[in-house]
């Protein structure tokens, strides 16, 4: 199984199968607009920008599973991401990435690369405690600890690597380069 063999919605409900992005690169991330971690997608969309031509793209996955952080329909999403980011790459419908309802696309990009951390620190302590309680609901369907975590998915469709919303865009972004 490739991410290819996917289908999602686009923000007005059309099926979009992921085969239309074989042979590129991915970053596919859930987000929030109202997150802490809202901030990323300044250099996302800077990444974006500068690495389109190269065969990348970005498929943003809104989700309000978070401490409800993306309350918005789709549209006032999309609105508040290119009105303040100035956003381009392809924004999909609001989904759930955890649970029952949890989107296909999700668990299948967790079960591929799993979980393993925030890394260390006060911070990264805090983080993981708070998102322990929250994600109590959703049992072994606890996908995604946190909003803005993001994949990276090569040219054939394979998940290569995982990156929680704590690790720094830089370190996201020579990743991105290393799989063009």
């Amino acid at each position: 199984m490739t991410v290819y063999d996917f289908t999602v919605k686009d923000r007005q409900g059309n099926d979009v199968s992921l085969s239309e992005y074989q042979g590129k690169v991915l970053l596919i991330v859930n987000t929030a607009t109202g997150c802490g971690f809202t901030p990323h997608y300044e250099p996302l969309e800077a990444m974006y920008k500068d690495l389109k031509e190269q065969g990348f793209e970005i498929l943003d996955f809104p989700c309000n599973q978070f401490a409800n952080q993306a309350p918005g329909s789709d549209d006032e999403i999309h609105s508040f991401c290119t009105l303040k980011f100035g956003t381009e790459f392809p924004q999909f419908r609001k989904i759930d990435v955890n649970g029952e309802t949890a989107d296909p696309l999700f668990a299948w990009l967790a079960t591929e690369k799993p979980f393993e951390g925030f890394g260390k620190g006060l911070k990264f302590a805090a983080l993981k405690k708070f998102t322990d309680m929250n994600n109590k609901a959703f049992g072994d369907k606890a996908y995604i600890k946190w909003n803005f975590t993001k994949f990276l998915v090569d040219r054939e469709g394979r998940v290569i690597a995982r990156f929680e919303p704590t690790v720094d865009m830089k370190d996201v972004r020579a990743a991105v380069e290393a799989a063009l």
